[in-house]
């Protein structure tokens, strides 16, 4: 899994459809996810710590989540169908661990209000993320191919034993 933070909130140019855009920690890839119109004005009130006067919907889910002891451990995006994105939320009480379905634009939310973190699972992000960072991208596939290039077939053994904790005999 990836951790993601929330970038921002924007608009596709065609549609004019909120798209949340999650952003990886390392600034290369970011995930973008359509959402609609009443989860972008949240968003956007906890990314700016905007408190309504009277609890709105994912205020008042944290309250109740507070209220009953129950911890938000994590957000994770776990999949992508027919461009469709789901979530999940794993909450906590004592020794209780539980994982509960939702859209991941109300997970988001809810995230934002309990600063809980978010992950994507790999799959998700190699399927839907768009890169951010292009020459960062290259430089590592550079490096990696000179890596490549320059290992013999011994060290590739050497690597192989100690990844698995084998005693090297050399």
């Amino acid at each position: 899994m990836i951790e993601m933070r929330v970038a921002g909130i924007a608009l596709d140019a065609a549609t004019r459809s909120p798209i949340v855009l999650l952003r990886d920690t390392t600034e290369r890839r970011a995930l973008p996810i359509y959402i609609g119109q009443d989860q972008a004005k949240s968003i956007i009130s906890a990314i700016e710590n905007h408190a309504p006067p009277r609890p709105l919907t994912h205020d008042l889910m944290a309250n109740i989540l507070e209220e009953w002891d129950l911890n938000v451990e994590r957000v994770i995006v776990h999949a992508l169908q027919h461009d469709t994105f789901y979530a999940v939320l794993v909450v906590r009480q004592g020794e209780t661990r539980k994982e509960i379905d939702a859209r991941p634009s109300d997970a988001i939310a809810l995230a934002l209000r309990t600063g809980t973190p978010i992950w994507v699972m790999e799959e998700v992000v190699a399927d839907a993320s768009i890169p951010v960072d292009r020459e960062a991208d290259e430089a590592e596939r550079q490096a990696f191919r000179s890596f490549v290039d320059n290992l013999s077939p011994q060290d590739l053994i050497k690597r192989a034993r100690f990844s698995n904790n084998e005693p090297q005999h050399d």
